[in-house]
């Protein structure tokens, strides 16, 4: 399917402060939903521009994961669409333990704090800034959890989590 007009694009739906999470549930553009999801979003953007400058690959792998927490996030957990999405398991928050891990064996770093921005290089710069980006989102997440009362997010938490930590790593190490 391609694009080719722009009301596919522009719907103008949410002209009037109304949009729909994947399920088709309509939410006011303030809802919390819609600021986790925009948080996602930015810290996925700017992970794409780190990515440029680091060429650090698992950058790409963590972004196709927030791609599938962002799909998980907007869909309601009783709609039938839920079923039919990739979920994130305890095996991925593992997967990003055994990624810091594995940085850490190689470039172990020192105990205590660091200027934001990073001391080391603009390549830690970009990433810790991510870092970040990463703790916005896990703010926006835990909140949108609690007022939505989404029990399914626990590990996405984790994951989001652990990604602020491996971000923090990198950001040092690079």
């Amino acid at each position: 399917m391609f694009i080719k007009k722009v009301n596919q694009v522009a719907t103008k739906n949410g002209d009037k402060g109304i949009s729909k999470d994947y399920s088709n549930i309509s939410y006011k553009k303030n809802d919390i939903l819609f600021e986790t999801l925009g948080s996602i979003d930015e810290l996925n953007s700017f992970l794409g521009l780190s990515y440029h400058f680091t060429k650090y690959e698992d950058i790409i792998l963590v972004q196709k994961e927030l791609q599938k927490i962002s799909a998980v996030i907007a869909t309601n957990p009783e709609s039938e669409l839920y079923q039919k999405i990739e979920l994130l398991y305890d095996k991925d928050v593992q997967w990003i333990e055994d990624r810091m891990q594995l940085v850490l064996d190689n470039h172990p770093i020192e105990a205590r704090f660091t200027l934001p921005g990073s001391e080391k290089s603009l390549n830690g710069a970009y990433l810790d800034y991510a870092r970040t980006l990463a703790r916005k989102a896990e703010r926006r997440l835990s909140e949108f959890a609690e007022k939505h009362n989404r029990q399914d997010l626990n590990t996405i938490k984790s994951y989001i989590n652990r990604l602020s930590d491996f971000l923090y790593i990198l950001s040092y190490s690079l």
